[in-house]
C-alpha cells in the first residue's frame, strides 16, 4: 500500500488527504458555499422525563436539555428562523440555511404537533431540517412523513440520534432508558426511508474504555450512519451527574486520555462519516466541569496535531466490513 504518509500499518484504507471528514467542507461541497444550522426551540420534552420512561432525565441532562443558544420556545418557527438567519447572516456572510430542531426528543411530539413545526421550517433559503431525537422515539408514521417533506419541498432531512456509547451497562448507568438495540432499529429504519442519520458519541465516559469507544466507531460504520457528533464529556450544574462528580464517584477521564480516545474512534470509522464535531461544550457559568478548562479550539488545535504527528487519519483501520480483513490480498 502506497500513500503520502509514513504508514505501517497492514490494514485501513489510503490516506484521503485530510485528517477528517469535516462538516463544514461537507456542507460546503453539498450546497456550493458556507451554510450553518439554525437552532429551534420547540415546547417538546422527553420520554425519560414526562414519566413514560423516566421522571429526571439522563444523569447529564440539565433543565433547559441541549438547546444553550436557542430562542424562546413560544416563539413560531419561522420567527426564529428569520431572527437567527438575520444574526448569523450578516455575521458570516451566509445565505443558506440548515434548520435544527435542538432541544429534547422532537420526534416524540404529537404527530399533528410534529407536522406543523416542521412544514413551517421549510422556507427560503433552508436547505436541510436536522431533528434532535432519542432512537426509541423513531417511529414510520413520522418517517413517511419526513420521506414526503424532503420529496415536496426539497429539503435534506437529518435525523440526529443521541447514542453516546454502544456499552449497554454503561448506558444503564447513565439513565437512558433504552439499550443498544433501539439504536440500530433507529439507525436500520430511517436509512430505509433515504433519510440520514448523525448519532451523538460521546468518547471520554468514565465508565467506558478505548476498546468501546473503537467498537462504537465500528458498529457506527456498520449501520451506514452519515454523520457523528462526537461529544466529551461536560457536567451540568444541578444534575445527578454533578452529585456523583462532587461525592467522587464519577471522575472525568483527563484531556490526554480524550485526546487519545478520539483519535482511536476516528481511526476506525468509515471515512466517509461526515465529523460535525469533535467536542461538545456548555455555558461555563452553568458547568461544575467542562473542556478542562480549555478552549474547544484549542483541544481541536491539539487533536489534529497529535494526529498529525502519530500518521493517523479517519479510517485508517476501517477495513473490518464485508470481510475486509479475511479477503485482503485474495479477491
Amino acid at each position: 500500500m502506497t500513500n503520502s504518509m509514513n504508514n505501517d500499518i497492514i490494514y485501513g484504507n489510503e490516506y484521503p488527504g485530510k485528517l477528517y471528514n469535516k462538516f463544514s467542507e461537507y456542507l460546503k461541497s453539498k450546497y456550493g458555499q458556507k451554510v450553518y444550522k439554525l437552532p429551534i426551540n420547540i415546547p417538546s420534552t422527553c420520554p425519560n422525563r414526562d414519566g413514560k420512561l423516566g421522571g429526571s432525565g439522563c444523569i447529564f441532562c440539565g433543565e433547559e436539555g441541549a438547546g444553550f443558544e436557542c430562542l424562546p420556545a413560544d416563539m413560531e418557527v419561522k420567527s426564529q428562523i428569520i431572527k437567527n438567519a438575520e444574526y448569523i447572516g450578516n455575521g458570516y456572510k451566509a445565505e443558506k440555511f440548515i434548520a435544527y430542531f435542538q432541544n429534547y426528543s422532537n420526534t416524540y411530539l404529537p404527530f399533528d404537533l410534529f407536522k406543523k413545526y416542521i412544514t413551517d421550517a421549510c422556507i427560503e433559503n433552508i436547505v436541510a431540517i436536522y431533528i434532535s431525537t432519542r432512537p426509541d422515539c423513531i417511529n414510520t408514521k413520522y418517517l413517511e412523513f419526513l420521506q414526503d417533506i424532503k420529496s415536496k419541498a426539497g429539503v435534506d432531512i437529518v435525523l440526529e440520534i443521541g447514542l453516546q456509547t454502544v456499552n449497554y451497562h454503561t448506558l444503564e448507568q447513565l439513565g437512558r432508558g433504552h439499550g443498544l438495540a433501539e439504536f440500530i432499529d433507529a439507525a436500520v429504519n430511517i436509512k430505509s426511508y433515504g433519510l440520514d442519520v448523525c448519532a451523538h458519541y460521546i468518547v471520554d465516559l468514565p465508565m467506558d474504555s478505548e476498546k468501546d469507544v473503537a467498537e462504537g466507531a465500528r458498529i457506527i460504520s456498520a449501520l451506514k450512519v452519515d454523520q457523528v457528533k462526537c461529544h466529551s464529556l461536560y457536567i451540568l450544574k444541578g444534575t445527578p451527574l454533578e452529585k456523583l462528580y462532587n461525592e467522587g464517584k464519577i471522575v472525568p477521564v483527563s484531556m490526554e486520555e480524550y485526546i487519545k480516545r478520539i483519535i482511536t474512534f476516528l481511526e476506525y470509522l468509515n471515512p466517509d462519516i461526515v465529523i460535525q464535531r469533535l467536542l461538545g461544550r456548555s455555558p461555563e457559568e452553568r458547568s461544575a466541569f467542562c473542556s478542562w478548562g480549555v478552549s474547544w479550539r484549542k483541544i481541536v488545535g491539539i487533536v489534529e496535531k497529535e494526529m498529525i504527528r502519530m500518521n493517523t487519519y479517519q479510517g485508517r483501520k476501517f477495513n473490518y466490513l464485508n470481510g475486509g480483513r479475511c479477503f485482503e490480498g485474495l479477491l
